[in-house]
C-alpha cells in the first residue's frame, strides 16, 4: 500500500466495503490501510455512523473504503444492523452500490463467523474473505488451509494481522484482481431478489459452516488459556464488579490528576492572548466582543479539553482491549434489576464522553423498547459536557486535599456525581420498565472476544477525532452562543448616572432578573440564570458564560485570576451543592434532543425527555439547597 496522495478521479472512484460482526478486527484493518485519510459523518437521515477512507491500491485504482457497523448476519435486528444490510444491497439512500465486499472474520472464531459471509455469497458479487487476528490463531494451535477454504467458498481467502500490517499487500492485490471484473446481471438480480433468510435457510447455512469446517480446518485451536485466567478474576462474581469499580474510580481521579499541567498550559496561553490584546487595542466594543467574549468566552471551555481527552483515552482502551464486553457481562444483573440488561451497559458507558453516540450506539439493542429506555437515561449519565462546570464549581468549594489512602477529596466528589446519575439512570429506567415501557425482559447473549493489546494507532485515531469533534463544537455552536451572549450582555447600554453595573442593564440582566424568582427556592441567584439559558445550546457554555456575566458586572480582576474565586466570594455553598445537583439531571444539550429525536423518529420522546429531565433537576436541586442549609451550609 502507497500513501502517496493523489489527485483524486470521482469518475472512477471504487467503493470497497468492510464487512463483519462485532470484535473482528474490522475496524482495526480500516485504520490500517486509511490511516489519517478518513472521515466520519452519518448515513443521510439516520445517525448511524459513517466512516470511510481513500487510498490507491498497487496497479492505481482510486478507492473509497467505508467501515460498515459490524453484523452477524444480513438478517437484520438492530439499526446498525440495518444499515450494513441496506448498503451491502444497494438500498441506502444516496449510497452506490460497492464494488468488492471485504468479509472481515475472527480466525479464532470462524465456526461463529462464517454464515455472515454466506449470506453475503448469495449475492452474487466481487467478495474477499479476511481471516484477521491470524496470529492469535496460530497461537492457539489452529490450523487452517487457506486453499482449501478458498476452493469450499470459491472466493479468496487471504489471512491478516492488522495490528501489524500483515497481510494488508495481499488482500490490495485480491481488491485489484476484482476490480477489474464488473458484475453481470445476475448479480444485480440476485440482490434484488434477496429475503431474510428463514429459519430453514437459517439451519441450512450452518450445517454449510459445519461441512466447509471438516473440509478446511485441519486442527482446532484450544480456547487461549490466559484469556479463561484473566476472566477467572475479572468475572468473578464477588472481585469482578470490584475491579470494574476500581476502573471507574480511577479513571475519575485522573480526570482531575492527569490534566492538571496541560490545563494550566492552555490557561497560560489563553490569559497571555487576553493580557496581549487589553494592551494593543484601543478600548471600543470591538476590543470587549474579542477579548470579553471571544477570548474568554473559547478559552473557558477549551480549557477542560485535557480532561476530556483523558476520559475518551479511558474507554478507548477499555474498548480496544476486550475488556468493554465484559463490562457489559459484569452488569447484567444489575441492570437486570431495572428490566434491561447488560448489553444496555455499553451505550451507557458510552455516554460518560457525551450522551449523543451513547443514545446512537443503542441502535446494537435488538428489542425496541430495551433500546428506547436506554436512549431516555443516556442523558443521565455524566457526559464530559458537565465536566466543566463539576471541575469550576469543585475548584472553588472542595479543599485540594487527601483522605484515606492518599485519594484526592476533589476526585472522590467528582465521583460520587458520576455515581448518582448512574443510581438516576438506573432508578428512571425502572420506573419507565414499570410504566410506560413495561415489557418482558430480555436475556444477555454477547460474544465476548479475545483479550489483545489496545492498538495505539486506533486510540490515537479516536483521540484525534473526537478532538477535532470538540475543538468543531467550540469554533461553531460555542462561538456562535458567546457572541450572541456578548451582544445580550452589552446592549443596551447603561443609561447616564447609572449606579449598577452595566449588565444589569442589559437585555441579558433582564433575562436573568426575569428568571430569578423562579430559580430563588433552588438557590440560583440571577447570574446563574444567565448562564443557563445559553447552556440549554451546550452544557460547558454555561462556565464561559459566568465568567462573561461576573466579569461584566465588575469583577473582572477576580475572573481574570480565577472565576473561582468570584464564585466562591459570591455563592453559598448550599447554592454550590444546588447548582451540582442540577447539572446531574437537566437536559442542558439541545444537541442530545436532536439525536433522540432522529433515532426514534419522533418529538414525542424528546419532548418527555425535556420535562422529565427538568422535574428531576429542579427537585434535585431544591432537596439539596434545603438539606444543605439545614445543615449550616448557607
Amino acid at each position: 500500500m502507497t500513501t502517496t496522495t493523489l489527485p483524486i478521479d470521482e469518475s472512477r472512484l471504487a467503493r470497497i466495503a468492510l464487512v463483519g460482526p462485532p470484535n473482528c478486527g474490522k475496524t482495526t484493518l480500516f485504520n490500517t490501510l486509511t490511516g489519517s485519510r478518513q472521515k466520519t459523518g452519518n448515513y443521510p437521515g439516520v445517525t448511524v455512523e459513517r466512516k470511510s477512507g481513500r487510498l490507491r491500491t498497487p496497479v492505481g485504482h482510486t478507492v473509497e473504503l467505508l467501515d460498515l457497523p459490524g453484523s452477524y448476519s444480513l438478517r437484520a435486528r438492530s439499526p446498525d444492523e440495518a444499515i450494513t444490510r441496506d448498503v451491502v444491497l444497494g438500498r441506502q439512500a444516496q449510497e452506490a452500490l460497492p464494488d468488492v465486499v471485504v468479509c472481515v472474520t475472527d480466525a479464532t472464531n470462524l465456526g461463529q463467523h462464517l454464515r455472515l459471509l454466506l449470506e453475503l455469497r448469495q449475492l452474487d458479487r466481487p467478495l474477499i474473505l479476511a481471516l484477521n487476528m491470524m496470529d492469535i490463531a496460530e497461537k492457539r494451535g489452529c490450523q487452517i488451509s487457506i486453499d482449501a477454504l478458498s476452493r469450499q467458498l470459491g472466493i479468496p481467502v487471504v489471512t491478516t494481522v492488522a495490528m501489524r500490517k500483515h497481510g494488508v499487500q495481499d488482500l490490495l492485490n485480491q481488491i485489484d484482481r476484482l476490480l477489474q471484473q464488473r458484475p453481470g446481471a445476475d448479480g444485480a438480480t440476485a440482490m434484488d431478489a434477496w429475503e431474510e433468510p428463514s429459519p430453514d435457510a437459517i439451519r441450512a447455512y450452518h450445517r454449510e459452516v459445519e461441512r466447509v469446517l471438516q473440509e478446511a480446518v485441519i486442527q482446532e485451536g484450544a480456547p487461549e488459556r490466559l484469556t479463561r485466567q484473566i476472566d477467572s478474576v475479572l468475572l468473578h462474581p464477588v472481585a469482578g464488579p470490584l475491579i470494574l469499580l476500581s476502573l471507574l474510580f480511577l479513571m475519575f481521579q485522573a480526570v482531575f490528576s492527569w490534566a492538571e499541567a496541560p490545563m494550566d498550559a492552555i490557561d497560560a496561553v489563553m490569559v497571555g492572548l487576553q493580557q496581549w490584546l487589553s494592551a494593543h487595542m484601543a478600548d471600543s466594543l470591538l476590543k470587549s466582543l474579542i477579548v470579553d467574549g471571544v477570548i474568554a468566552g473559547v478559552g473557558g471551555v477549551i480549557i477542560f479539553l485535557p480532561q476530556i481527552l483523558i476520559l475518551f483515552l479511558f474507554i478507548l482502551l477499555l474498548e480496544d482491549s476486550g475488556y468493554m464486553t465484559r463490562a457489559a457481562f459484569l452488569m447484567d444483573r444489575l441492570m437486570s434489576g431495572v428490566g434491561l440488561n447488560g448489553r444496555a451497559f455499553i451505550p451507557l458507558l458510552s455516554s460518560f464522553a457525551c450522551a449523543i453516540p451513547g443514545i446512537m450506539a443503542a441502535r446494537t439493542i435488538a428489542h425496541p423498547l430495551d433500546r428506547l429506555t436506554t436512549i431516555l437515561i443516556a442523558p443521565l449519565m455524566t457526559c464530559s459536557a458537565r465536566l466543566p462546570v463539576y471541575v469550576l464549581v469543585i475548584a472553588a468549594f472542595v479543599p485540594n486535599t487527601t483522605v484515606w489512602g492518599g485519594i484526592g477529596l476533589q476526585g472522590l466528589i467528582m465521583f460520587d456525581l458520576y455515581a448518582t446519575g448512574i443510581i438516576g439512570a438506573l432508578t428512571v429506567a425502572g420506573v419507565l420498565r414499570l410504566t410506560v415501557l413495561r415489557g418482558a425482559r430480555q436475556p444477555l447473549l454477547m460474544e465476548l472476544p479475545s483479550y489483545k493489546w489496545p492498538n495505539p494507532t486506533n486510540v490515537l485515531l479516536g483521540l484525534l477525532e473526537r478532538a477535532r469533534i470538540f475543538m468543531r463544537r467550540i469554533g461553531t455552536i460555542i462561538l456562535w452562543v458567546m457572541i450572541i451572549l456578548w451582544c445580550l450582555a452589552t446592549f443596551p447600554s447603561a443609561p447616564e448616572g447609572a449606579t449598577e453595573p452595566a449588565i444589569n442593564y442589559s437585555f441579558a440582566g433582564m433575562i436573568g432578573h426575569t428568571l430569578a424568582p423562579l430559580l430563588a427556592p433552588i438557590g440560583f441567584n440571577w447570574q446563574i440564570a444567565i448562564a443557563l439559558v445559553p447552556g440549554l445550546a451546550a452544557r460547558e457554555v454555561a462556565v464561559a458564560a459566568l465568567g462573561m456575566v461576573y466579569a461584566l458586572s465588575g469583577d473582572e480582576e477576580a475572573v481574570t485570576e480565577a472565576l473561582s474565586v468570584a464564585l466562591a466570594q459570591d455563592w453559598t455553598l448550599a447554592t454550590a451543592l444546588a447548582l451540582l445537583a442540577w447539572y446531574v439531571f437537566a437536559p442542558q444539550c439541545l444537541a442530545t434532543l436532536a439525536a433522540t429525536r432522529r433515532e426514534t423518529n419522533s418529538w414525542r420522546w424528546p419532548v418527555f425527555m425535556f420535562i422529565y429531565l427538568i422535574v428531576l433537576a429542579y427537585i434535585a436541586a431544591f432537596i439539596t439547597y434545603r438539606v444543605t442549609l439545614a445543615l449550616g451550609g448557607g
